[in-house]
């Protein structure tokens, strides 16, 4: 088997790449002679004071057909390379125990692999070893074993081509397809669990949510409005914690009237938008009415007078436009993170009130009728869709997924 055109070799405190030309290497002395660099595969920038003793001329060479240069000196437990020799634009440690190949510096087309590493701006690069911003060895062999290959650089351009081809012409091939089914195959990195390490956490947070709601639902009339309101809107942002902000008995200008309305609840999201939420409390009241209208369970009147009230409140919201906006962002620039501004957008409205867990089929039916017809502008959650949506979530943490 023949020897790699390059290959590296530890000799004492010194790291060699050794390099074999494919013909004599009388070419690279009078390269040297000439004062050049000799460049090669893209990465290693070499001269003659980097020979190793004894491949200083050809008529010294103790190496037959091969050159060795030092391009690292040890350091610890790491080589470290000259920075003239690998000129990435950072320093780059390897661990002495690492056995690196060419693959590891070089790919196709003459590329650097540090080089292009370097470009993400890392304070430094380092191989293997205990350092904690080192990547590990195996790590990095899977790395440049998946670096693309020749045939996965031509599917990548066959793929630019077929954006135009095959908009213009009758070009059939899905190259786009192709080149996915390629590397799929190639790249066998898996994703980071990232909600693994805080499952347990999850989990916790969950079940105390669910075992609040619950003993909040059966001691209700122990609770007054403001503390009952506070504590299901701290449940509420929990499950959706798009919202950073909560603003209570917010005063809105009427756009027909001039006067000052107050809606109760004003929510800002991580945007700045705003929406309004009404929070109602049970007192085990069901949603729509045990008696028929035409054959029909009405809404019960509290239920739809809360969602034209909220109905009302964004109307007068979005008509405010601007001068809302900037007004809203004044008054409550000191409790929003620096920079904010708060923007009025299609706001939508929240209605959390009444009990379903008892209702009939046909009620529920009726009752859902009802809740998709106002979905567009305002979302109607009773307090056992939160008692469902805290439990699936518990189940599905628990469930590892």
């Amino acid at each position: 088997m023949a020897k790699p055109v390059v290959d590296f070799a530890v000799s004492g405190t010194k790291l060699h790449l050794i390099y074999r030309p494919r013909d004599d290497t009388s070419w690279v002395h009078d390269r040297f002679a000439a004062g050049a660099l000799l460049v090669i595969k893209g990465t290693f920038h070499l001269t003659k004071a980097d020979l190793v003793k004894g491949n200083a001329t050809p008529d010294q060479n103790d190496f037959g057909e091969e050159l060795r240069f030092v391009v690292a000196s040890a350091d610890g437990e790491y080589f470290v390379f000259n920075l003239e020799i690998l000129p990435v634009g950072v320093p780059v440690l390897l661990s002495k125990e690492a056995l690196p190949t060419w693959e590891w510096f070089s790919a196709e087309k003459k590329v650097s692999v540090l080089g292009l590493a370097a470009e993400l701006k890392p304070s430094r690069i380092v191989i293997g070893g205990s350092a904690k911003d080192a990547i590990p060895i195996s790590e990095y062999e899977r790395l440049v074993a998946q670096f693309p290959t020749p045939y996965e650089l031509k599917r990548y351009v066959l793929t630019r081509l077929a954006v135009v081809f095959r908009e213009h012409t009758d070009a059939k091939v899905d190259a786009e397809a192709k080149l996915r089914k390629y590397v799929e195959k190639r790249v066998t990195a898996k994703p980071k669990d990232l909600i693994g390490p805080f499952r347990q956490l999850e989990v916790a947070k969950y079940e105390f949510l669910l075992a609040q709601l619950t003993m909040m639902l059966q001691a209700e009339n122990g609770y007054p409005e403001r503390l009952w309101q506070s504590q299901i809107l701290d449940i509420v942002r929990l499950l959706s914690p798009k919202y950073i902000a909560a603003f209570e008995s917010v005063g809105i200008r009427d756009t027909n009237t001039g006067k000052r309305r107050q809606l109760d609840i004003l929510l800002v999201d991580v945007s700045g938008h705003v929406d309004v939420i009404e929070i109602k409390q049970p007192f085990e009241r069901r949603v729509v009415t045990e008696t028929v209208y035409r054959g029909n369970h009405v809404p019960h009147r509290e239920l739809s007078g809360t969602v034209t009230q909220v109905e009302k409140y964004l109307y007068h919201l979005s008509r405010w436009g601007k001068a809302g906006e900037d007004e809203l962002t004044n008054r409550y620039k000191a409790q929003l993170p620096a920079g904010l501004k708060i923007h009025i957008v299609n706001p939508c409205g929240i209605v959390i009130m009444g009990r379903d867990h008892d209702l009939t089929d046909v009620q529920r039916g009726d009752f859902e009728i009802f809740r998709r017809q106002n979905k567009n502008i305002v979302d109607i959650i009773t307090y056992d869709d939160l008692l469902r949506r805290l439990d699936i979530v518990l189940k599905q943490f628990k469930a590892g997924r």
